[in-house]
């Protein structure tokens, strides 16, 4: 039997109940919502539908409402089906999976599930998302059939942005059960999965609340500041700006403090038990309900001045009351700051001496010897651990991979000067003189097995193309300090950028034409992606401001212009090769990045896009194609048949795009703006996506690729340009514009329309992209666009003037 899952019942329409109907809403699953009827209904009240809702309603409008945002579009709403679980209950008989997000109460989880298989379809999948209650304990006196298709599925908060999903396997749960789940879990909606045992917390929630909790205490025995411990805990050490107190307060200080206070009950032979006690500081601020961001005050706070200034403040543990602070210095971190790589900065910490390194490395050191006396508890290797980690926490580096990066037998013996005591484990690994936890060989990376005592491969699902592991491995062609091209096979080559924030630069474009070139001789076909790291990542942010800005300050307005028209060529080129072009867009894909990707044959993006032509924020109009790609992408949905379009309603959405600065939250609400077509692609799993563009690639080599013959596009002409200014007009009288914007949004609108030219005449696309050219190093050289240029390269922030 094939199983398929045609609709999925939630239980519980809290914060969690509500990412995870949207998510399988996302995936176009149609998803039954069900809460508890209220108990302080009237009489009246109980015979009314929306009074006995009223609980489910208030999840619903809350996950329709959450910013960010839970639904990947808001016509995603259209798919969950709300209902109680008193009217609505015989619903769940025609759910392929069933599961519940109710409140961590094992009596009503147990009294829920007993219910559940009064209705349930025999064969349907029945999850948890239980963040500690032991599942047999849940699922005791139920059937066999139930046991057998109930499992653990912990999902993370928020759900649709955190990729880990912890798998719990149930003492029955029949095997293909655990296989389906897993990989519908990381084909279908996109998450990583790690295998967890039945043990409290499970393996994120183990490992990373001992990491918070315990530098808790150990700063408060260390002097250090709260700013100071998220700086040291921060991107230099490869961990979110948000750190550990920033994060504590976006969580829930209630949930950090319940998580630690779960976990010492319920682990009475943890020989680090005590960690888990929340430090006296946190139960005063929970006591206080100063929980973090839900209630504007926990850590840190911000307050508003009479001025609307934003003030940003840091608590005093002692007396709890709120003060400024200003940016942490130690030395420690000024020496990471001069490190290049990550494994450098993290040593620069750790290996400092003042109070900061000696925190740091206090703190890591436990942190890696708990998760060394977990392995085999809490999961059968260290992947679980490392993964968990990153994935559920956005750690880059996990804790073994850590270990690794500070060297084991090295940092061992510090330990032991330190008088920590040495897990079994690693002290027989290093007896056995194996020091490092990872190995890369020949591009394959292989992991050490505690329970063999021996390296096992590292297995990669064959829908993963990993760029680092084939580099590893001698696959790459030519390279540049900005971007690679690398060979993933079957005559596929892939051209990777790797600059700061993938920022298109002279070199990037120069070698772009030279990739066009190999793939021309040696290939068939070229995919446009990266693996760059983090959350959401960057595609790429757009094109180096820094280097423009220094060739307007020397004057090189002739250089800008060549390399605009470098950068456009490119993009022909791209579009016209004798080999399918496919861009693999995900996170921050902005302004050039968002270029490249139009110019492409096909768009293969993961879901979390942020994508926009930007440029009005600097005070300049896209220009390397983005204006003529655009346009193209409105103007070639219309049918030819049709030969009386109003192509103004075309003009204006096309329009908006760019002169708004419009950037999506979500590929489907990219698609929905008209960057993406409905042939381009959604993949829900990120590491899936250099993968899937290959496919796309190949597949179109097999239906015969043969590249899109140029034509002249129909264009609104100078008929735009009164509409667009008259209304800009308006905007400006009454503020809503300044005058730089109004002058922007003219320059956008004459572009658009194809310059000075009667309304639906045909032009060559060469014309729309001098026009680009022109109105880019002409807006150059006004002083707001250069004003706008300084202040986002000094504050990463656009500047309205």
């Amino acid at each position: 039997m094939t199983r398929k899952i045609r609709q999925v019942a939630v239980i519980g329409s809290g914060v969690m109940g509500g990412g995870i109907a949207a998510l399988f809403a996302g995936a176009g699953i149609r998803t039954l919502l069900l809460d508890i009827v209220p108990f302080d209904l009237t009489d009246a009240e109980k015979k009314e539908a929306a009074a006995r809702n009223r609980i489910v309603k208030q999840g619903f409008d809350a996950m329709c409402a959450a910013n960010p945002p839970l639904l990947m579009h808001p016509d995603d709403r259209m798919l969950i089906r709300t209902g109680n679980l008193d009217d609505n209950f015989q619903d769940l008989a025609a759910c392929d999976w069933i599961i519940e997000v109710v409140v961590e109460n094992l009596k009503i989880k147990q009294a829920l599930l007993k219910r559940i298989e009064t209705v349930r379809q025999k064969g349907s999948i029945v999850s948890t998302n239980t963040s500690g209650i032991p599942l047999q304990a849940m699922s005791e006196g139920l059937s066999t059939d139930f046991k057998q298709h109930f499992l653990g599925t912990h999902f993370f908060n928020p759900v649709r942005y955190m990729k880990l999903l912890e798998l719990i396997p149930g003492a029955e749960t029949l095997p293909e059960i655990l296989s389906f789940t897993a990989d519908y879990g990381e084909r279908i909606l996109g998450k990583g999965i790690v295998w967890a045992k039945d043990t409290p917390n499970f393996v994120g929630n183990r490992i990373g609340v001992h990491g918070i909790i315990k530098a808790m205490h150990l700063m408060a025995e260390s002097g250090l500041t709260i700013p100071e411990v998220d700086a040291l805990f921060g991107p230099a050490m490869g961990r979110p700006k948000t750190a550990m107190f920033k994060t504590s307060d976006l969580v829930g200080l209630d949930i950090v403090g319940h998580v630690a206070k779960n976990t010492y009950d319920l682990v009475e032979g943890d020989e680090a038990r005590n960690d888990f006690i929340p430090p006296e500081f946190l139960t005063r601020m929970i006591d206080k309900k100063l929980l973090g961001k839900k209630v504007k005050a926990g850590f840190y706070k911000t307050e508003l001045t009479p001025e609307w200034k934003l003030i940003r403040k840091v608590i005093d543990l002692n007396t709890l009351e709120y003060a400024e602070y200003g940016p942490p210095e130690l030395p420690c971190l000024a020496n990471a700051k001069k490190a290049k790589t990550l494994p450098d900065k993290i040593r620069a910490i750790v290996n400092g001496d003042d109070k900061g390194a000696v925190f740091a490395w206090k703190a890591i050191a436990h942190n890696l010897l708990y998760a060394a006396n977990r392995m085999t508890e809490i999961a059968d290797t260290i992947l679980e651990i490392d993964n968990a980690m990153r994935w559920g926490f956005i750690f880059e580096l996990g804790p073994f991979e850590t270990w690794d990066v500070l060297g084991l037998a090295e940092s061992v013996d510090r330990m032991k000067a330190d008088g920590f005591d040495i897990p079994e484990n690693i002290s027989g690994m290093l007896a056995a003189g194996n020091t490092a936890f990872y190995k890369l060989d020949g591009g394959k990376r292989s992991f050490y097995d505690f329970n063999t005592r021996s390296y096992k491969a590292v297995e990669v699902s064959e829908n993963i193309v990993s760029l680092a592991g084939l580099k590893a491995g001698g696959k790459t062609v030519a390279s540049c300090a900005s971007a690679s091209l690398v060979d993933i096979g079957d005559g596929v080559f892939c051209c990777e950028f790797h600059s700061k924030m993938n920022a298109l630069n002279e070199e990037i474009i120069e070698f772009m034409g030279e990739s066009l070139d190999y793939v021309d001789e040696n290939g068939v076909g070229l995919v446009i992606g990266n693996q760059a790291t983090g959350m959401p990542g960057a595609f790429s942010a757009g094109a180096d401001l820094k280097a423009l800005r220094q060739l307007v300050a020397d004057g090189k307005f002739d250089d800008i212009e060549a390399f605009v028209k470098r950068g456009q060529d490119g993009g022909q080129r791209a579009k016209y090769a004798p080999f399918p072009v496919v861009a693999a867009p995900f996170g921050l894909t902005l302004g050039g990045g968002c270029e490249i990707c139009l110019a492409a044959d096909r768009i293969v993006a993961h879901t979390d896009l942020y994508m926009g032509l930007v440029e009005m924020g600097v005070g300049l109009i896209p220009a390397g194609g983005g204006c003529l790609n655009l346009w193209k992408r409105f103007i070639r949905t219309i049918p030819k048949a049709v030969t009386d379009a109003d192509i103004g309603k075309f003009f204006v959405p096309a329009f908006m795009n760019i002169a708004m600065a419009k950037v999506s939250m979500s590929a489907a609400e990219a698609r929905a703006n008209g960057f993406l077509t409905p042939t381009d692609r959604i993949v829900f799993n990120r590491d899936y996506l250099v993968g899937e563009a290959k496919k796309e690639v190949l597949r179109m080599v097999d239906s015969g690729y043969a590249p899109p013959v140029k034509q002249k596009l129909t264009v609104f002409g100078e008929l735009a340009h009164g509409m667009i200014n008259a209304e800009l007009h308006n905007m400006k009288s009454a503020g809503f514009v300044s005058e730089h914007d109004a002058l922007l949004a003219g320059q956008v609108a004459f572009v658009l329309s194809g310059g000075d030219i009667r309304l639906n005449s045909k032009v060559d696309e060469e014309t729309i992209l001098a026009l680009e050219r022109q109105a880019f190093v002409k807006l150059l050289q006004e002083e707001k666009t250069i004003a706008r240029i300084d202040h986002m390269l000094k504050t990463g922030k656009p500047l309205r003037n």
